[in-house]
């Protein structure tokens, strides 16, 4: 009876329930069992489901039942609940079959798949991620597993967890030269908003565009740069560049704080450059505010041509420094007066001197580079800014800029 019934739970056509169990010698089902059992298989046989858990149910009233009167009747337990649609019992089953010293431990890594999707199809978020986990301890990482696990952490609204399961495989597709999946660059985005976490976000938003270059990422993008407070003010400058230099739309007052800090970071011909470009754009030198602007523009002017005039002298005072910072300024005003070689070598000089930002450093390097014609060499630099660095995302975007057509 018992290798028959076996049998029978093979022909029930449910894969992860279909193997035999470790054989021992007294391993017989009692007879109530095997008649409750053979009732359950001839109804499911049939689509009768009710029936059939009824029958499974008979067999698990049985008294005295044996170690394996129970594995048994789990396994028919198993199929009935999955082809019934019973998650959660097929759920339960499976979890008793995975337990059992019975069950061989190629099958338990099966089961534990099995068991993972279907508490996953239940909407039983935490127990499929249980089952994922003992999944992954048994067996290792499977593509289909960590995809299912983060499913389940956003779907249950665990942002964080969302991020820190998300994190590693965007990572590994990004270094085998894979294009991560749109899906998870979006969860990605999502919970990391959810969370008011905008370096996250923005860093979404940068593969976004960079794997799927549309619009609208490129709008949500810019809109996190601009709204995020984390954002150091050695970048806030770096910010407003990069999105005048996609045609986000900027106002005079837009144009008005770049100037304002271009001057504060002791940069006048950088300022005077972007002035001229509010100019162009007819932003600037309208209405009522264009008498100031002018006179502002004048002031910024003779600030540059002073600048110009003491580039030799700054230089030798910026050499003279055991710290590169303020050599790297001079290096980078150099480029923005016309200077590039001379500016580019200071500048590589600084860094190599040792800079308290190597990050920012070598983002503002490749921009000097860029500023400079020399397109293929800013984008290299750009790409060697480190991952770590408050300067990544915004350098990501210029690569971006200079690598890829207009988005759609």
């Amino acid at each position: 009876m018992a290798s028959r019934f076996l049998r029978c739970v093979l022909f029930a056509g449910v894969a992860l329930t279909c193997m035999q169990p470790l054989a021992h010698a007294a391993d017989t089902l009692k007879p109530d069992v095997a008649k409750a059992l053979q009732q359950a298989q001839t109804a499911l046989a049939a689509h009768k489901f009710a029936q059939a858990q009824d029958a499974v149910h008979a067999a698990e009233a049985v008294k005295g039942k044996t170690d394996y009167d129970d594995y048994v009747i789990n396994q028919m337990g198993a199929a009935v609940a999955t082809q019934a649609g019973d998650m959660p019992g097929a759920v339960a089953a499976y979890e008793k079959l995975v337990a059992s010293p019975r069950t061989p431990a190629a099958m338990k890594t099966q089961m534990l798949m099995s068991e993972a999707t279907m508490a996953y199809t239940a909407k039983d978020y935490p127990k499929a991620i249980a089952a994922i986990e003992r999944y992954t301890k048994a067996a290792g990482p499977n593509p289909q597993m960590n995809v299912l696990l983060v499913q389940c952490y956003y779907l249950q609204k665990d942002y964080a967890g969302t991020i820190k399961a998300l994190n590693p495989l965007i990572a590994a597709d990004i270094a085998a030269g894979r294009k991560p999946a749109e899906s998870m660059l979006q969860m990605l985005a999502a919970s990391a908003t959810a969370l008011k976490d905008p370096s996250t976000s923005s860093h979404a938003y940068v593969l976004l565009a960079k794997y799927y270059p549309k619009k609208e990422y490129w709008a949500l993008l810019l809109h996190d740069l601009v709204t995020n407070t984390k954002i150091p003010p050695a970048l806030q400058l770096d910010v407003y560049r990069i999105r005048l230099a996609v045609g986000d739309t900027l106002q005079t007052r837009d144009f008005m704080e770049m100037t304002e800090i271009a001057m504060q970071m002791r940069m006048p011909q950088l300022a005077l450059d972007l002035m001229n470009q509010g100019y162009a754009a007819g932003v600037l030198g309208q209405g009522a505010e264009a008498p100031r602007q002018a006179k502002l523009k004048a002031m910024v002017a003779q600030a540059a041509t002073d600048r110009k005039a003491a580039l030799a002298a700054d230089t030798k005072s910026a050499q003279a420094e055991s710290k590169g910072d303020e050599l790297l300024l001079v290096g980078y005003n150099a480029v923005t007066f016309g200077d590039t070689a001379n500016g580019l070598d200071l500048m590589h000089q600084a860094i190599a001197k040792g800079v308290a930002d190597p990050g920012v450093a070598t983002l503002h390097l490749g921009l000097a580079e860029m500023q400079g014609g020399k397109t293929q060499d800013a984008i290299k630099t750009l790409q060697a800014v480190p991952s770590s660095s408050s300067a990544y995302d915004i350098a990501q975007l210029w690569v971006l800029k200079l690598t890829q057509p207009p988005a759609k």
